[in-house]
């Protein structure tokens, strides 16, 4: 065979907790930023860090485990995944624990030195200075000579306290004559969130994303890349054929034709089910089947033609709530058990199939409870089924691993999943009465590369399963109408609001809740305005000057500089005209957003209220507020109604003698800003703008007023000193720059799109949204609902604390598709029958409410989604 080239290098470390993981996905980032095709992967059987590995590099995320597979496969695995979809530059392997801590007794089986000796793989090594200094030194220097067969060829100092901490570390380091590639500061301020088993999933971070742009960009600051790729080059060529799933098959549905028909195997995912390794869907295509993922809390009903299932890892603790109430889903799951569907459960999955998890109700497939324990289970096993089952006959052996910290009572079934050298466990059922298992469920994660036998009798009952005649389960399809039925509410008057004029979405939020209740746009400001941010914070022992900031806003908008008063935030803009404009009548146009009214109220200052008229969909008619209001507030586009009002409308409200207000916090959200006020002739004018919504910057708190410079003038002499921070005018002017600006304009049209799938979403259900123009919705959903949707984890923005509306109203922020969907499952199911009652509304892109019954599809009741 001919030797393969392949760049590589090992991310190692002395022990745990070094930040191997940080740097290392870091590296894999930053260099496929710089163009280069990185093949990730991790040594041993950790499911939580090639999810970071496939966000940074667009790759699957692979392990490296000889233990799960066997000392053979690892560098065919190696090359498979460098290989695969498409041949890549260079493989970054991040190791685990400590570099020579492996398989306990085995003398350092399965250790990072281990993997990276098999592979011959040169090690950069990733070590915490943040307790030492020239003994970091002598600790690389054993760890470089420990063992002459691995290839110790770098360093990276991660948690430096300072640049003398840094240079004592370095020197003594690179006086043993091994390399530095670069060294983090101790603030760097980039890593991700924990719990109980380490990281948070990459799927289930928001913030994820941005987090990993902030993460490569650091990297390719800190750390000497080309050195790195200099490092990996060194590698000798490996002799060795690619690891294949087809090369061992001899299965009749092996090598299938591609016209033929092939058996789906659901594949849970979604937030809940974040892990299975990334050869299982390899092997069940290999064997002729198609794996298609489903979302166990969004999704209510198995994929049509579910002739299998496979159940694999993830935090199913951690999403109990929503997982529970998907009792569509949970039915249609237990009802294709029932039928004899073949079905693998590990680990989450088994919890899934369990009746209960932390006392909430789950499937009620496998006669079990489950329940957090306060120990951890880490160990390596090896184990033999007990029966003939899907997964092959009795004694069938697999090496696998658990993870976890929950137990199951009872431990195991009358007939246990596996037998081990402990005792036995898991569940090995067979409900439709077949003769053998057809579900498999238990705590251990099994790697099928190292197992071929396993995915080959699991895809031969798939294929055996689809052949039978179709068996429809679960309730017949509800009646279906042609049109969405428009919901009907009291026509009482509006109860009086139940909180105060200082209630803001950021109360609504908490812990597990999904957050449709903030209308910050952005989980994070982007990478480039973070790095800005961060290089700003050297000068924070100045007191800040605003000069710059004025000037770049005053070129944004085309306006002299002494039109531009720089703010913190619109929420200071606000109190600051309460107290320096003048006015014997005071108006707000409501409902709008309730910091004016109460800013000047704090003033002493009562104002008179204009509320716009909800069945006239609260359009602005400028005629009608009176003429002796002296100083006037309206919102455009207005917050929480979403109305963007015509500039001619607002024009109209100038009067001599009148101070217009007008409250343009969301008008970058508007593509093309086309009813903006702001112009050089703004005479008795002043339109506010924040930066906080669309550059996720709440908590930087910064804005700005366009105005009339003489009443700016009289707004100044009431702002304290240095009211601004060096921050937020450092952010005033990056996001003024032109490549700023074309990125918010393209946030605008992405939000445009994101907004009009909500609308129609609701629309299905047979609700009224408000027509509007900006990054949320008002709907008029019935009394209660804000609750119920609270209790059921998702925080929306409720309504009574805006004069003119009610409890029965709900302000919702936009967001993604995929998650305004799972949003809109549980209106739907809120909503109850007038809901059921909502037809497809036909657009692209649309969210949609549809029924329909497919009469070969095994996982009935029949569908019913919504769908992108």
């Amino acid at each position: 065979m001919r030797p393969t080239r392949l760049p590589r290098v090992v991310i190692a470390a002395p022990a745990s907790g070094q930040g191997k993981t940080t740097i290392a996905v870091g590296i894999m980032a930053a260099l496929t930023r710089a163009g280069h095709v990185v093949s990730p992967a991790k040594v041993g059987p950790d499911y939580i860090d090639p999810g970071y590995h496939a966000l940074a590099t667009g790759r699957p995320g692979r392990n490296l485990d000889p233990w799960l597979t066997s000392e053979e496969l690892i560098v065919p695995l190696l090359l498979h995944g460098a290989r695969t979809p498409a041949p890549a530059d260079v493989a970054v392997i991040e190791g685990v624990m400590g570099l020579f801590d492996g398989r306990i007794g085995t003398g350092g089986f399965a250790s990072t030195a281990h993997l990276a000796t098999l592979t011959r793989t040169p090690v950069v090594l990733v070590a915490d200075i943040s307790s030492a200094a020239r003994t970091i030194a002598a600790t690389l220097h054993g760890l470089r000579t420990f063992d002459p067969a691995v290839d110790v060829v770098g360093v990276i100092l991660n948690k430096s306290g300072s640049a003398r901490h840094a240079h004592e570390v370095r020197s003594s380091v690179e006086a043993t004559g091994l390399p530095v590639l670069g060294v983090l500061p101790r603030d760097a301020g980039v890593s991700a969130p924990s719990r109980h088993l380490g990281l948070i999933p990459a799927a289930e971070r928001t913030d994820a994303v941005s987090a990993l742009d902030r993460l490569a960009e650091q990297t390719a600051q800190l750390i000497d890349l080309d050195l790195l790729l200099e490092l990996a080059g060194r590698a000798p060529d490996l002799a060795a054929t690619p690891w294949s799933p087809t090369a061992e098959l001899d299965a009749p549905h092996a090598h299938p034709d591609p016209s033929a028909s092939r058996p789906v195997v659901a594949v849970a995912g979604g937030r809940s089910f974040t892990f299975r390794y990334a050869e299982t869907d390899e092997l069940l295509r290999a064997h002729g089947c198609e794996p298609v993922l489903f979302d166990p809390a969004l999704d209510t009903s198995l994929p049509a033609g579910t002739s299998g299932l496979y159940l694999g890892g993830g935090f199913p603790e951690a999403h109990a709530p929503a997982l529970s109430r998907n009792t569509a889903l949970t039915a249609s799951v237990r009802d294709a058990i029932a039928s004899g569907m073949p079905t693998v459960a590990e680990c989450a999955g088994l919890l899934y199939l369990c009746r209960t998890l932390e006392g909430h109700d789950f499937v009620g497939a496998v006669p079990a409870d489950a329940a957090m324990h306060p120990r951890l289970t880490l160990q390596y096993r090896s184990a033999r089924t007990t029966v003939d089952s899907i997964l092959g006959p009795a004694g069938t052996t697999s090496r696998g691993h658990e993870f976890h910290r929950t137990r199951t009572a009872p431990g195991a079934g009358p007939t246990a999943a596996w037998a081990h050298e402990d005792g036995v466990d898991g569940f090995a059922l067979d409900p439709a009465g077949t003769g053998h298992a057809t579900v498999h469920a238990s705590y251990l994660h099994t790697h099928w590369a190292g197992n071929p036998s396993v995915p080959a009798a699991f895809a031969a009952s798939v294929h055996a399963y689809a052949a039978q005649p179709p068996v429809l389960l679960g309730a017949p399809p509800a009646a279906h109408p042609t049109a969405p039925a428009q919901v009907a509410f009291p026509s009482a008057p509006e109860p009086a609001a139940s909180v105060g004029l200082d209630h803001h979405g950021d109360a609504e939020v908490g812990p597990g809740l999904v957050d449709f209740a903030v209308n910050v746009r952005v989980p994070a400001p982007p990478a480039w305005l973070a790095t800005a941010l961060r290089e700003g914070i050297g000068d924070l022992a100045a007191y800040p000057v605003v000069g710059e900031a004025r000037a770049a806003l005053a070129r944004r908008h085309g306006v002299p500089e002494e039109m531009v008063l720089p703010t913190s935030g619109g929420a200071e803009a606000f109190t600051l005209i309460a107290r320096a404009i003048a006015g014997r009548r005071p108006l707000v146009v409501h409902p709008q957003f309730t910091e004016p009214e109460s800013a000047l109220r704090r003033a002493g200052r009562v104002p008179d209220q204009h509320v716009l008229s909800a069945p006239d969909g609260f359009v602005l008619h400028p005629e009608r507020v009176p003429a002796d209001a002296d100083l006037v507030f309206v919102g455009n586009p207005t917050n929480p109604t979403g109305v963007l009002h015509p500039r001619s409308s607002l024009e109209s409200l100038r009067a001599p003698g009148r101070v217009l207000v007008v409250d343009e916090a969301f008008m970058d959200a508007i593509v093309g800003e086309p009813d903006s006020l702001i112009s050089s002739d703004l005479e008795g004018v002043l339109v506010i703008r924040s930066l906080t919504k669309t550059w996720g910057l709440a908590g930087l708190r910064a804005g700005y007023v366009v105005g009339d410079p003489a009443l700016l003038a009289l707004l100044a002499e009431q702002q304290p000193h240095w009211s601004v921070s060096s921050l937020a005018a450092r952010a005033s002017v990056a996001v003024c720059a032109p490549a700023a600006r074309a990125e918010e304009a393209e946030l605008a049209r992405e939000a445009a799109g994101w907004r009009r799938h909500l609308v129609r979403g609701l629309q299905a259900l047979g609700l009224d949204p408000v027509a509007g123009a900006a990054p949320f919705v008002l709907v008029r959903v019935g009394p209660g609902i804000h609750t119920v949707l609270r209790e059921r984890g998702y925080a929306v923005r409720r309504g009574d604390s805006f004069p003119g509306l009610g409890t029965d109203w709900v302000r919702i922020a936009v967001r993604d598709p995929h998650t305004t969907d799972g949003l809109l499952r549980e209106l739907q199911s809120v909503l109850g029958g007038t809901a059921a009652r909502a037809s497809a509304v036909g657009h692209p892109g649309a969210s949609m409410v549809t029924a329909s019954a497919h009469p070969t599809d095994r996982s009935a009741p029949p569908r019913r989604e919504l769908t992108a």
